[in-house]
C-alpha cells in the first residue's frame, strides 16, 4: 500500500470552489460541524482517503460490517452562489508529524485541481473549563481576511491561542500559501473535556453567514443539551478539577 490512497467516485467540475475542513480535535468541534455541514446541504461523496498514517484499525458498522478508517471528501454545487463547496471530514488526523503534512499536502493537492482558492478550516480551541458561550477565534492568512472574518463576528485576541495551531488545521493555511490560497482557522471555545456541539454550533454559525448558506441547527442544539445534562450531574457527584491549560491548549 501507498503511503496515501485516495480513491475518486468522479471528479466534480466545480466553480471556484471553498474547501471545508473539519476533522477530529479537540472536542471535535471542527468535525461535528463540518459534518453538520455535509448533511445540511446534502453534500455528494466524491472521493475516500486511506493512508497508513490513520490508525491500524477497521471500524465495525452497525450491520456487523466493517470498513477500513478513512477521511472523505464532498461537494456541493450551488447554482445561486458565486462558489461550490468542497467538505473534507473524516475519522482521524494523521498519527505522526509527517503524516500531518502528507496527509494535508496531499488534499491541497487534490484541491489545487479542483480550483480552490479559498480554505475555511474548523478547529476547536480547548480552556479547560466548562463555556455556556464559546467565541470564535479566528486566523487568517493575511490581513484583508482578518477584517472581513471581524465584521462576521470573528474574535482576534492578541496572545490567543498562545500555543499556536496544531494539526490539519493549521497546516491547511500554512501550507495552502505555497499553493497560493487564502484561508481561515474558525476556532471555537470548547472545555475539551467532552465532544462540544455548543462550540460546532458556535463556529458553524459564522460559517453559514460567511457562506450564505441557511442551516438548521436543532439537531447540535439537541446534542448540546444531552452534554449540558451529562456534565450537570458530574458536576454533583465528583470534585471540581480542572487541568492545566496547556493539556488542553491543542487546536484541530
Amino acid at each position: 500500500m501507498e503511503d496515501i490512497v485516495i480513491i475518486f467516485k468522479e471528479k466534480p467540475k466545480l466553480k471556484d470552489p471553498i474547501l471545508v475542513e473539519g476533522l477530529p480535535g479537540v472536542g471535535n468541534v471542527g468535525k461535528l460541524a463540518a459534518e453538520h455541514l455535509v448533511d445540511q446541504l446534502k453534500a455528494v461523496k466524491f472521493a475516500d482517503i486511506y493512508s497508513k498514517y490513520f490508525p491500524p484499525q477497521v471500524l465495525v458498522n452497525d450491520s456487523g460490517t466493517i470498513r477500513l478508517v478513512c477521511n472523505e471528501m464532498y461537494y456541493v454545487k450551488r447554482p445561486e452562489a458565486h462558489n461550490d463547496l468542497i467538505i473534507l471530514i473524516g475519522d482521524y488526523q494523521g498519527l505522526t508529524p509527517d503524516g500531518q503534512y502528507e496527509l494535508s499536502d496531499k488534499t491541497l493537492k487534490v484541491a489545487k485541481e479542483l480550483g480552490v482558492k479559498r480554505i475555511f478550516t474548523l478547529g476547536g480551541y480547548g480552556l479547560g473549563k466548562m463555556i455556556e458561550k464559546p467565541r470564535v477565534l479566528g486566523a487568517a492568512t493575511d490581513s484583508e481576511l482578518v477584517e472581513e472574518m471581524k465584521k462576521n463576528g470573528v474574535t482576534f485576541s492578541k496572545g490567543e491561542p498562545g500555543s499556536g495551531i496544531v494539526g490539519a488545521s493549521g497546516l491547511l493555511l500554512g501550507l495552502g500559501q505555497l499553493y497560493d490560497m487564502r484561508s481561515v482557522c474558525l476556532m471555537g471555545e470548547t472545555s475539551g473535556y467532552f465532544v462540544d456541539p455548543k462550540g460546532a454550533q458556535a463556529v458553524l454559525e459564522v460559517l453559514a453567514k460567511i457562506l450564505a448558506v441557511k442551516i438548521d441547527f436543532t439537531e447540535l442544539e439537541s446534542k448540546a443539551e444531552q452534554i449540558d445534562m451529562i456534565t450537570s450531574k458530574l458536576r454533583d457527584v465528583e470534585p471540581q478539577h480542572e487541568p492545566k491549560k496547556e493539556d488542553l491548549g491543542y487546536i484541530g
